[in-house]
């Protein structure tokens, strides 16, 4: 059942033309991922298909009687609106019916008319079967850490406020939604929620979004849009890459030969040019159009960003007794730790628990309440800030990257100009000079970016780097960081970026406590999860006697020569591993338009991955004794 066509759609801003002649249909159940570089038009589009914002040719016909969310990159909500008036606007009668029953419930009951009101309420519910409403409704709100139904929207942070959009959309259960980097301002948790939530509903969808786990698990086909044209796509994204790849190199081949079939006609055209008028016709539109076919060059999708890396001493960071509190939020509590070079960690924990705030300290714009923080002398920081950068009014592109340098030294000893790393970085030089203040959030994030890598920094410290850049800057970024020599520090909610570069974490718990977990974080999910499940079998088991006098028989447990042997030998081979899957990793994001060797490489990182969590878990394991 056909939900949604496009039929010719076009849009274009004053002079710049975003896409034109686009026509593809959205059916009951499917689900796609609209991506394409910054400033492509793709959220443009989704406003189009939602109604939003009207194209500048062609037209979008929608199924009579479908209902439609959709959820925006920057939610455009009442300000004098209740967060609890938002999340129940839905003009459904069973959620009105849920919306008076938690109102009374709030209100309370002590009354005999408010007591009569809310056996009302419940026998309505009750006749509209509606109960299962309340329960879906507890689940979202719980699952958003939306609990401040009476603010209004207007006293909310911008993370809230796309949450509270976010509930508005699920809880209306609309037929088509439509999302705009919907894990943006999400932790991790929430996001493995809402992913489970959004794949196994009915619904049909469409999505921007970065995070590659995200895309793979709720969607079906992908949609690009790319020179104002519309590919699609049946598959997850390592498909997609394949079947670009392949669709490139064929442009490529097409392209190579219309070069050569055009020095032909021109070589024809400026033969007797007195006789020109004389010419056909038809075949001096052709070598028009084989011309045009001859200098189709595409996106420059390329972004190197190997900067020669700057030496690091034997000193890097060291971070002891640090404590931050903010009244009875306690943020830190006597955390240390020392870091070495090449360090890459992850910082991972729900929102609201501090981690930005430890970043703002490590860089000194906070100060600790007591602790010190010692950075070595040859430390040269970055720090990509989650809020971006505040450019000058009136800047120009070109302006906010020559003021941190004009050139910048490369690994095979270049020297590239700024204008030339714009260049890189998918900013031509006919917008060098346009105004930042024109650009899409993406591109000023990206801009951000580039302006930190042009101070050459062995210390990267990256709060949310991941949103709103689009996927083909993502896979540069993560090969530019694989390789960087420095020390890295990122706080994510992207799981494939921080699977990809991570080798340990910093788990904010709250209360001020942070685990150091050695692994990647997809390893972390794994051991939370088997600690939970053994939790409450572990209660269940728990001895009367007090857990202390239980404590010197687990010390005395000691390895024994074998599992000695295993524990020193199995460091090295999960350090093996890891660089096997690192390669493997960038094998398959590398364009490869070979299917077999694709195919191959699947699997292999299916078995590496496999085995290096067996292995990784083992260690563990091992390690606990040894220290216990």
């Amino acid at each position: 059942m056909n939900y949604l066509s496009a039929e010719n759609l076009s849009m274009s801003y004053d002079d710049k033309l975003l896409f034109e002649g686009l026509s593809f249909g959205v059916d009951q159940g499917q689900k796609i991922a609209l991506i394409g570089v910054n400033g492509c038009g793709k959220s443009t589009l989704l406003k189009l298909l939602a109604g939003v914002e009207a194209p500048t040719g062609g037209k979008i016909t929608v199924r009579k009687g479908l209902r439609i969310a959709f959820l925006s990159q920057t939610p455009d909500l009442p300000e004098y609106a209740t967060v609890q008036d938002v999340v129940f606007s839905a003009d459904l009668p069973e959620v009105k019916l849920i919306e008076r029953y938690e109102e009374l419930l709030a209100q309370g009951v002590e009354a005999a008319d408010q007591q009569q009101a809310l056996q009302e309420v419940m026998a309505e519910i009750d006749a509209a079967n509606a109960w299962h409403y309340e329960v879906r409704i507890k689940q979202i709100l719980g699952k958003l850490d939306i609990s401040f139904l009476d603010r209004n929207i207007g006293e909310l942070s911008g993370g809230q406020k796309k949450r509270v959009a976010m509930a508005q959309a699920l809880i209306g259960e609309p037929d088509l939604i439509i999302m705009d980097e919907p894990t943006n301002h999400l932790d991790l948790e929430s996001i493995e929620w809402l992913e489970q939530f959004i794949s196994t509903s009915k619904q049909s969808l469409i999505l921007v979004t970065h995070d590659r786990y995200f895309l793979d698990s709720v969607t079906d086909e992908i949609f690009e849009l790319t020179d104002g044209q519309l590919f699609q796509y049946k598959g997850d994204y390592a498909y997609y890459l394949q079947k670009k790849a392949e669709r490139e190199l064929q442009r490529q081949v097409e392209t190579e030969k219309a070069q050569s079939l055009f020095k032909v006609e021109l070589e024809w055209l400026r033969r007797s040019p007195k006789a020109r008028g004389t010419k056909s016709k038809s075949r001096i539109d052709a070598a028009g159009a084989l011309k045009e076919k001859a200098s189709f060059r595409g996106q420059n999708q390329e972004v190197k960003l190997q900067v020669k890396g700057r030496r690091i001493g034997g000193k890097v960071l060291e971070i002891k007794n640090l404590r931050k509190a903010y009244g009875d939020n306690i943020i830190l509590d006597s955390f240390s730790y020392t870091f070495n070079r090449r360090d890459r960690v992850g910082v991972v924990g729900p929102n609201g628990v501090g981690k930005t705030t430890f970043l703002r300290l490590l860089m000194g714009e906070e100060a600790a309440d007591s602790g010190k923080i010692r950075m070595g002398e040859t430390i040269v920081p970055g720090y990509y800030r989650q809020d971006g950068f505040h450019f000058k009014d009136n800047s120009r592109i070109i302006e906010v990257i020559t003021e941190a340098a004009e050139s910048v030294e490369m690994s095979k000893s270049q020297t590239l100009s700024a204008a030339q790393l714009l260049e890189h970085f998918l900013f031509p030089r006919s917008r060098h000079h346009n105004f930042v203040e024109n650009l899409s959030g993406g591109e000023k994030r990206r801009l951000h970016l580039l302006r930190i890598l042009m101070t050459n920094p062995n210390f990267l410290i990256l709060d949310e780097p991941t949103n709103d850049l689009d996927l083909i800057t993502l896979r540069k970024l993560e090969e530019f960081l694989a390789d960087f020599e420095g020390c890295l520090m990122v706080v994510t909610h992207d799981r494939f970026f921080m699977d990809r570069l991570i080798d340990h974490l910093f788990v904010f718990e709250g209360a001020g406590q942070v685990r150091d977990y050695p692994g990647s974080y997809s390893q972390y999910r794994t051991w939370a999860d088997q600690q939970k499940q053994e939790a409450p079998s572990m209660v269940a088991a728990k001895p009367a006697a007090p857990a202390k006098e239980a404590a010197p028989k687990n010390r005395s447990r000691k390895l024994s020569f074998k599992e000695k042997r295993e524990y020193e030998s199995l460091e090295g081979e999960i350090e093996a591993l890891e660089e096997k899957k690192a390669l493997l990793s960038d094998q398959i994001n590398g364009g490869s338009t070979d299917y077999e060797a694709l195919t191959t490489w699947t699997k292999e990182l299916e078995e590496v991955t496999a085995e290096l969590e067996a292995k990784s878990d083992r260690w563990l394991e091992l390690a606990e004794i040894a220290e216990g």
